[in-house]
């Protein structure tokens, strides 16, 4: 089969995944994106599993040094075959460093020494600038002074979103051009891997879907319905 005929029927299996903000859950299940994938060759599918291994929270290593975490991303990044793919990875680890920078921060750290505590060409300029509000970098990420008001005065939901929102964009704007090859299976996994993190973050949903379960649980109980509502709202805050 033709590279751009696997590429053709991996992305036509794969549903529309509509906006972030606006999703309840993913559009497949992990095990039939998964499957979906296994029509990549296995230089893309180490590539992209490379990706997602620095940029998906739950497959960091835990316990590691700043130094470490470091060290295993360049590791990662230089045996990853696609330019588009380490474009991608290295301008998310360097959002992260700038997220990172703003909690030291807020804690009331110093300004952090040396180049070993984050990642990127952002490095040298946070530590020169750590008193200015966005480091200085406002004008390259406007989104900065946001990310800094929400996380002295906002929810911690709130920055999440932003800064979901924020990569949300940007693999729009890089996705321009790409409609069957592999830069767009890429853009479609790792927009898939954020509506699952954003899906866990939806409150109203959890308490709508645990107000189902209590409806579904109730059927047919007659007089115990009532008493058992009542335990709801604390059961859904807990849950």
């Amino acid at each position: 089969m033709a590279q751009s005929d696997r590429y053709a029927m991996l992305l036509a299996s794969l549903p529309y995944h509509g906006p972030l903000f606006g999703a309840k859950q993913t559009p497949l299940s992990r095990i039939r994106l998964n499957q979906r994938l296994a029509l990549l060759d296995p230089i893309e599918a180490q590539c992209l599993q490379d990706a997602r291994r620095l940029i998906e929270w739950a497959q960091q290593e835990p316990g590691m040094t700043d130094t470490q975490a470091i060290a295993r991303a360049h590791r990662l990044i230089d045996g990853i075959a696609s330019p588009f793919v380490r474009d991608l990875v290295t301008w998310r680890l360097e959002l992260r460093t700038l997220v990172a920078a703003l909690r030291r921060r807020h804690r009331g750290e110093r300004a952090p020494r040396g180049r070993h505590w984050g990642f990127g060409r952002w490095v040298g300029r946070i530590g020169q600038h750590w008193s200015e509000p966005s480091f200085g970098l406002e004008r390259a990420f406007p989104w900065l002074p946001e990310a800094a008001r929400l996380l002295e005065r906002g929810p911690a939901v709130a920055l999440e979103r932003l800064l979901l929102g924020v990569v949300w964009d940007h693999l729009e704007r890089v996705s321009d051009g790409h409609y069957l090859d592999f830069e767009a299976v890429v853009v479609y996994v790792l927009r898939w891997d954020m509506i699952a993190r954003w899906t866990t973050y939806d409150g109203d949903a959890a308490v709508r879907r645990f107000d189902e379960l209590v409806e579904q649980a109730m059927a047919g109980l007659g007089d115990l319905r009532p008493q058992a509502d009542t335990l709801a709202p604390a059961a859904a805050a807990a849950a």
